[in-house]
């Protein structure tokens, strides 16, 4: 067969048949699946993405949460090409190390808030989190404090979805059927203003809060627990932006009685509230390890990185005599070539000045994004910067929300879609997360998508008897 033929029978081939015999999805939907399988893509560029197709869409969740310095970065290839050429991979444990992983840590050390001077390599927020879990048992363990254990999170915070940060997961819809091991992890309110400050003014919101999490840590015991894990500004859960001094009284709970702060930045971080790192130039907080991913790498190749304060690591790193080794690991910790491209998008993101950009841009977005709340089903229009959220609601007054069976945040995706932009569907909301390339022209656009999207739903959700202006 020759090279002609075989690009033409390629071409042939039925991904979307191939994919759905084949593929499980993250987050697959089988009621739906079956029958709707999934959109191949096959090209991006800047804050687009391109179908099978070839039809263009504005990405407005880049990727997911990541491609932060958008699609097709001609650097980013060649960086990948000349490392793979040199060294694209070799194991890191113990005695073998290679400059990007040396250099990218010394790189993290710099943009970290705080003593966050070390780091420990991993291929996601996932396994960054769950290996933050595991660094503090260890830690409190060789304190002879073997009984500091539990984990304090928050309803709807979301911290991955391996076995340990799933339990860390407070969006209990997902945890249905999983046997995590809940018994470890404390669920605190969420910051959700919109829908859980009640009458209360928001001082006294906060304090509440506050008080619930101190109660928490007397009911459970000080000794009990180990740590506390905090969203800057909480993502998946739906872009909940805590109020006030929140993070700095929630903070100064975990100092008082010792429970380490964890500061998830998978998200927040690497400029998408346009800053590289949000805990404390943002929040005045910090913490004792931060977790980052996503937009360390804007997506191009899989990495994650767990950062420790000195304390911690003076902890761990004195030799044990029953055990010298510290033993964690994985085969893809340091990766050569993800800690070359983790480098060299730092370097981008720093050199074009994409923080500055998004703090220009960030409150037009959510200005523009805000004049949306004059529709009817538009409850709350909230998030910061490049990291913002539609909540949809049946009855502004009550805020009462739409059945789920309705499918409110889906049916504005979809017109969406179709009018050329991706946002995410989240149950009752939307979010926007764009790559942090968007400018005034993709923002403008966006908007009036989202507006005719909107519109476009009343007037499906009118006809169907699903709502009443």
């Amino acid at each position: 067969m020759n090279m002609d033929s075989t690009n033409i029978k390629r071409q042939q081939k039925d991904y979307w048949t191939l994919d759905k015999q084949h593929v499980i999805h993250p987050y697959t939907n089988f009621e739906k699946f079956s029958d709707e399988g999934s959109v191949i893509y096959a090209k991006g560029k800047g804050h687009h993405i391109y179908d099978e197709q070839g039809r263009a869409y504005l990405d407005g969740i880049a990727g997911l949460w990541c491609v932060n310095i958008g699609h097709g970065n001609e650097e980013i290839a060649e960086t990948m090409a000349k490392q793979s050429q040199k060294l694209a991979y070799y194991n890191t444990f113990e005695d073998a190390s290679s400059k990007p992983m040396a250099e990218l840590g010394e790189k993290l050390a710099e943009i970290s808030p705080g003593a966050l001077n070390h780091v420990f390599y991993g291929t996601g927020g996932s396994m960054g989190n769950d290996t933050a879990v595991k660094i503090a048992h260890y830690y409190f363990n060789l304190l002879g404090k073997p009984n500091k254990k539990k984990i304090l999170s928050r309803d709807l915070a979301y911290h991955g979805s391996t076995y340990l940060a799933h339990a860390i997961t407070g969006i209990s819809s997902t945890h249905m059927s999983f046997d995590l091991p809940h018994q470890l992890v404390h669920y605190l309110t969420a910051p959700y203003t919109y829908r859980n400050q009640g009458d209360r003014t928001l001082e006294e919101f906060i304090d509440f809060l506050v008080d619930e999490m101190e109660e928490a840590i007397i009911k459970i015991g000080p000794d009990n627990i180990a740590m506390f894990f905090a969203e800057p500004i909480m993502g998946a859960g739906g872009v909940i932006v805590p109020p006030g001094d929140y993070h700095k009284r929630t903070h100064a709970l975990c100092k008082k009685y010792d429970i380490l702060y964890v500061s998830d930045e998978v998200v927040t971080a690497f400029g998408r509230l346009g800053k590289m790192v949000s805990s404390k130039y943002l929040f005045d907080v910090e913490p004792d390890m931060c977790v980052y991913a996503k937009g360390i790498s804007s997506g191009y190749i899989p990495l994650g990185a767990t950062m420790i304060s000195d304390q911690i690591h003076q902890v761990i790193s004195k030799p044990k005599k029953d055990n010298p080794y510290f033993s964690h690991g994985f085969t893809y910790s340091g990766h050569a070539l993800s800690c070359q491209v983790g480098l060299k998008n730092i370097e981008i993101l720093e050199r074009d000045n994409f923080c500055g950009h998004v703090s220009k841009w960030g409150p037009y977005f959510e200005e523009e994004l805000g004049k949306l709340s004059e529709y009817g089903i538009v409850g709350e229009v909230r998030g910061s910067h490049y990291m913002l959220a539609l909540e949809y609601v049946q009855n502004k007054e009550t805020k009462e929300s739409f059945a789920p069976e309705v499918n409110i945040g889906k049916r504005v995706y979809h017109h969406a879609k179709q009018l050329g932009l991706i946002i995410r569907p989240i149950g009752n909301l939307n979010v926007l997360s764009p790559p942090l390339t968007y400018d005034q022209k993709a923002i403008d656009n966006t908007i009036n998508i989202m507006r005719e999207s909107i519109e476009r739903t009343i007037k499906d959700l009118i006809e169907e008897g699903l709502w009443q202006q």
